[in-house]
């Protein structure tokens, strides 16, 4: 036995352990399907979190506690006849063979873009065999389900559309398009209607993940990436403030506006090669 089936074979006796009415954890014992949910939503962005920042060490831990809630669910699965760990496993290894009938089989695909094309074909495949299965007509959007983050699914929408046609021709009518919906929030703001505002704003939301897919630039992560460099920039501005002998709090919108630029101009100088640094 190889050290990572020994190691996943110790992994599931914890679980067990852990779920055995005789002596088990009681939160552990308390848990179902659905109250698991949220937890594992948050160990796949704590997995994200520590690519982001590149910190090895965090990512094998965190990789842990995503790989323990697979476990989890499988442990609760066993225990009420539905499945177990080895269907689990099994399912994923004879999907990934039959998705890579070039590597696994006789198929020729030489490059990841006819790989990526083949990959999408197959699943759509799929899809309208369930679709058929199901007895109604299959759909382009098939699969691309609710409970993803906001702006990934607004995402795999369009790229699902645009696979049949459904599509900007460029980027620069993405943006004509931005302007427009730009154009109709601030008349919402002006007129006054919470819900039509509502909505702009969604539709203004929408047309900036296009644009982002046409510039082939990931919106998820692109967000992410921005909302790191706000939180880094105002913990900055926060720090510069108090070595002044400000509370921020109570510093005033100029003050913080002239500490978030300094903020700014500091992180420019730092980057720029072989600028002068003051010691």
């Amino acid at each position: 036995m190889s050290d990572a089936a020994a190691e996943l074979d110790r992994l599931l006796e914890i679980m067990a352990r852990l779920r055995d009415p005789n002596g088990g954890c009681p939160w552990d014992l308390e848990q179902d399907f659905r109250s698991i949910v949220p937890h594992t939503i948050e160990e796949a962005y704590e997995v994200a979190d520590a690519i982001e920042s590149g910190d090895m060490p965090a990512l094998v831990g965190e990789l842990g506690d995503f790989m323990f809630q697979v476990v989890f669910y499988a442990q609760m699965a066993r225990e009420a006849g539905h499945f177990s760990m080895v269907d689990v496993l099994k399912s994923i290894n004879n999907k990934m063979i039959e998705r890579h009938p070039h590597v696994f089989g006789a198929a020729d695909i030489a490059t990841a873009d006819a790989q990526t094309v083949a990959w999408e074909s197959q699943k759509a495949h799929e899809r309208a065999r369930l679709a058929a299965a199901e007895g109604r007509a299959p759909s382009a959007l098939d699969g691309v389900v609710t409970a993803l983050p906001a702006l990934t699914r607004a995402d795999k929408l369009q790229k699902r559309a645009a696979r049949v046609g459904f599509d900007w021709r460029h980027a620069g009518e993405v943006t004509a398009k931005i302007e427009e919906e730009l154009a109709e929030v601030r008349a919402e703001i002006d007129g006054g209607d919470a819900k039509k505002l509502d909505e702009e704003i969604g539709d203004l939301l929408f047309a900036v993940t296009n644009l982002a897919r046409h510039l082939n630039v990931e919106p998820e992560g692109a967000l992410r990436r921005a909302n790191a460099k706000f939180e880094r920039r105002f913990r900055a501005l926060e720090a510069r403030l108090r070595t002044d002998g400000t509370d921020p709090a109570q510093a005033g919108l100029e003050r913080m506006e002239a500490a978030w630029n300094a903020v700014k101009a500091a992180e420019r100088s730092e980057s720029v090669p072989g600028a002068f640094h003051r010691p």
